[in-house]
């Protein structure tokens, strides 16, 4: 199988989100999202990470910059989103992001 890179924009549908997750600070996935004006829906979460980056003050912190989700969907395959956190300064940069597709039926 082979993994197509593509790092666009997603949008979550209202209301679809997973709130225990919410409840535990981690941003809450939605089940349901519109990529390239199409529903996705997210039939299973296969495992989840975060990657983390130092302060931008020179504190020596480290801090998390993006919260990671490979999950399966229905009619599209494996896919690689995340929610980029943004920072101060860099709210723009905010936001969830498909990584990445396999396409599970090829």
């Amino acid at each position: 199988m082979h993994e197509e890179f593509i790092i666009e924009d997603i949008k979550p549908v209202v209301n679809a989100f997973d709130t225990k997750l919410m409840a535990s600070g981690t941003p809450g996935l939605a089940r349901e999202f519109i990529w390239r004006g199409q529903k996705v829906t997210v039939t299973d979460t296969l495992r989840t990470w975060k990657t983390t980056g130092p302060c931008r003050h020179g504190s020596g912190d480290q801090y998390v910059r993006r919260h990671w989700f490979e999950v399966k969907t229905a009619g599209h395959g494996t896919m690689k989103i995340y929610f980029n956190k943004g920072t101060l300064g860099r709210k723009k940069e905010m936001g969830w992001r498909i990584y990445s597709l396999v396409n599970d039926h090829s």
